[in-house]
């Protein structure tokens, strides 16, 4: 391989070597499963409705649901595999973040309690804490500002 190569050359390399995105292909997959989480917290919240729990016991159960069945799918390593393919889909429900801070806790368990577990669960939840109570204070200031 030559060092002093004309841009035309790098640009004929470029291509060669680069892979053709399949945008629409994978906004469908990510449409798919984003769309198949919410279809199975819909379908929590009818089951949870039907046994007769109130409005915000249902949100909470349903929270709490998918919250755990995303922690319990990222340690049998189903979830990498489900993102793999879902993308954004897998990103933007909650389970998304379950899975941001289960995943790095999971990795370093074998560095201990404190140490492995405890620094990476929080090295991924402690900003999102983080920001959005601050930003839960802000909107509250300016509420209280406004009325």
């Amino acid at each position: 391989m030559k060092l002093d190569m004309t841009v035309s050359e790098y640009e004929r390399m470029y291509r060669r070597a680069s892979r053709n995105s399949e945008t629409v292909h994978n906004c469908v997959k990510a449409f798919m499963i984003g769309g198949g989480i919410c279809t199975l917290g819909q379908a929590l919240s009818e089951g949870y409705s039907a046994l007769g729990l109130g409005e915000k016991t249902v949100s909470a159960a349903v929270s709490l649901t998918l919250i755990a069945l995303s922690v319990i799918l990222t340690a049998l390593g189903v979830y990498g595999r489900i993102a793999k393919h879902g993308g954004a889909g897998t990103l933007v429900p909650i389970t998304g973040f379950a899975n941001a801070v289960a995943a790095p806790a999971i990795e370093f368990r074998t560095e201990g309690l404190v140490t492995g577990l405890g620094v990476k669960l929080f090295s991924i939840a402690g900003p999102v804490i983080l920001y959005g109570s601050l930003a839960g204070v802000t909107v509250g200031a300016v509420y209280c500002i406004i009325r």
